[in-house]
């Protein structure tokens, strides 16, 4: 199979939780050779487990500080009521997008706007949805571990992220997993073969006519 050079792309999937987003990007990462997740930028602590590097970039307070007023960071915010920061960091994304490798990203639509108008043109949003409300509330009820109040919370911000619908280039209703999964293949797939994202083409075409 003939490869021509070509800009990465940039995938972002968002979605409220418990729509299945993460299953989705797992299953995508495992058959995607050209595909690899972001690593963020955060200033908590590493639970047990997590690696610097691989699991998130692990920095405090004053570097991360540093590192947006510099414009390293692509997107950031703070979560859980301002205690922790994560953002993406520039220079990986742009190293990966030049090497012609693809980059999924896990963030909400306020980093996707931030995202794609620091990039535009390398920025692809797909938005998943839930078949209906009542499932996504038995999906977080079935994950277990949160109360009532927690519950109700998520669904309440679900309801608010769900309005963002428009922004993004594709909606996918996740009814059945391997369905939600090949349609955002089918749009990555697209998006690696747009004309102005394919780099080798003019040395391509000029080989082809001689």
């Amino acid at each position: 199979m003939t490869t021509i050079p070509r800009r990465g792309v940039c995938l972002v999937l968002s979605a409220p939780s418990g729509a299945g987003k993460t299953a989705i990007s797992d299953a995508l990462l495992a058959t995607e050779p050209r595909l690899r997740r972001s690593v963020s930028v955060t200033t908590r602590a590493p639970r047990p487990g997590e690696t610097d590097g691989i699991s998130y970039h692990f920095r405090t307070e004053s570097q991360f500080a540093e590192a947006e007023k510099n414009g390293d960071l692509l997107e950031w915010a703070r979560v859980l009521q301002g205690t922790h920061a994560y953002g993406t960091p520039r220079q990986p994304v742009e190293d990966a997008l030049k090497a012609g490798d693809d980059l999924i990203f896990d963030i909400d639509w306020q980093g996707y706007r931030q995202l794609r108008a620091k990039l535009p043109g390398d920025v692809l949003g797909v938005f998943i949805l839930p078949p209906d409300l009542a499932t996504l509330e038995a999906r977080l009820k079935g994950r277990g571990g949160d109360s009532p109040a927690e519950i109700a919370r998520r669904m309440a911000t679900a309801r608010d992220e769900i309005g963002h619908w428009h922004e993004f280039d594709h909606v996918v209703v996740n009814t059945h997993l391997s369905d939600a999964v090949d349609a955002v293949r089918a749009a990555l797939h697209a998006a690696r073969s747009a004309t102005q994202r394919m780099t080798g083409l003019p040395d391509f075409i000029a080989a082809l006519n001689g």
